[in-house]
């Protein structure tokens, strides 16, 4: 049995149709394993489409809607990837304004994958060293972030991995970061 280290923390994952399958399955599981509340958040009711790579996966049953989230209800947020997942969310209002309703109170935020796309249109990545599937490295470079090509990324509680491969270390340290919590803008010590 894991260790129970996230007893009593709330995590949202945001998330809507089109999002890679294991970017989503494997942190739940592993957030619920650390003893949280995991909720998927989504701007649908109902149930979402998930793709393993460019075929359609499982449907994903959706606890929140976004309209009726707020940031201040988590401990934490996750992102999973997929193109057209954070694609259409970075295209919605509401899903860039619970982003970074997180990003400006310090909460610990863990984006794999095509993830981050919603962290720059929130504006939260700027001074950011992170990781992303190698396309972003120019969209997040030019919003300010240092795109590193690495298994796991952490600053300041930002935890980014590049894609499912990743996903081992990205959870450890999704984990970590979550059962810290809040952060301060101090780099991390050795970063």
């Amino acid at each position: 049995m894991a260790e129970q280290t996230l007893n009593g923390r709330r995590v949202a994952v945001l998330a809507t149709d089109g999002f890679e399958q294991s970017e989503l399955e494997k942190p739940v599981e592993a957030l619920k394993a650390a003893g949280a509340t995991v909720e998927v958040v989504s701007p649908t009711s109902g149930e979402i489409q998930g793709m393993e790579h460019d075929q359609k996966g499982r449907m994903a049953s959706v606890d929140t809607e976004l309209k009726n989230a707020s940031a201040g209800d988590y401990d934490a947020l996750v992102l999973p990837g997929g193109v057209a997942n954070p694609d259409a969310l970075r295209l919605e209002p509401e899903a860039i304004a619970f982003v970074r309703s997180f990003a400006e109170a310090n909460k610990p935020i863990a984006a794999i994958c095509h993830g981050p796309w919603t962290l720059i249109n929130a504006e939260a990545v700027e001074g950011k060293t992170m990781t992303s599937w190698p396309s972003l490295e120019v969209d997040l470079t030019n919003a300010g972030a240092e795109w590193v090509d690495r298994e796991v990324v952490v600053d300041r509680g930002l935890v980014t991995s590049r894609k499912p491969d990743d996903l081992p270390a990205f959870c450890a340290r999704m984990i970590e970061e979550f059962a810290e919590g809040r952060h301060g803008d101090a780099p991390e010590p050795g970063a």
